[in-house]
């Protein structure tokens, strides 16, 4: 019989870098994912409030983008977002409505971005993974009362 001292440290070697290596990529890939889900979704939060507490629509729209980006890079994510406002309870996918600031108007703010897979080229990723971030606003009533 030949001696087999020393290969159980090369079999454990060989298995844990073929068990370890996706591992870690799976975990980079959902850390990826969601980070990207939450920043669109504190986005999405934060845009419906300031719509909800601005002044004019004019107004809203500035302060919306600005607290969109802002909420991006927290998370250090590039501004590269579709900002959408749908009626209330409808998907992200549906016509876009002029929000209203009008006491009593609801709509849905969505913030929808497109995540790339770490180290997967485009021709096998396909268009990604698309996160979607809604927030239902409700303007306050009692908005108009002095």
């Amino acid at each position: 019989m030949k001696d087999e001292s020393g290969n159980a440290i090369v079999e454990f070697v060989f298995v844990a870098v073929l068990v370890m290596v996706p591992l870690v990529y799976v975990i980079a890939a959902v850390a990826t994912v969601q980070r990207t889900t939450l920043a669109v979704s504190q986005a999405a939060r934060d845009a419906g409030r300031t719509f909800a507490t601005s002044g004019t629509s004019a107004e809203a729209q500035r302060r919306v983008e600005a607290v969109v980006r802002l909420a991006l890079a927290n998370e250090g994510l590039p501004d590269d977002v579709e900002l959408r406002v749908v009626a209330a309870g409808a998907a992200c996918d549906a016509a876009a409505v002029a929000p209203s600031l009008a006491p009593g108007a609801e709509f849905t703010v969505c913030v929808i971005r497109q995540v790339e897979l770490p180290a997967i080229p485009s021709v096998l990723a396909g268009r990604g993974i698309r996160a979607v971030g809604a927030y239902t606003v409700h303007v306050d009533d009692y908005r108009g009362v002095p």
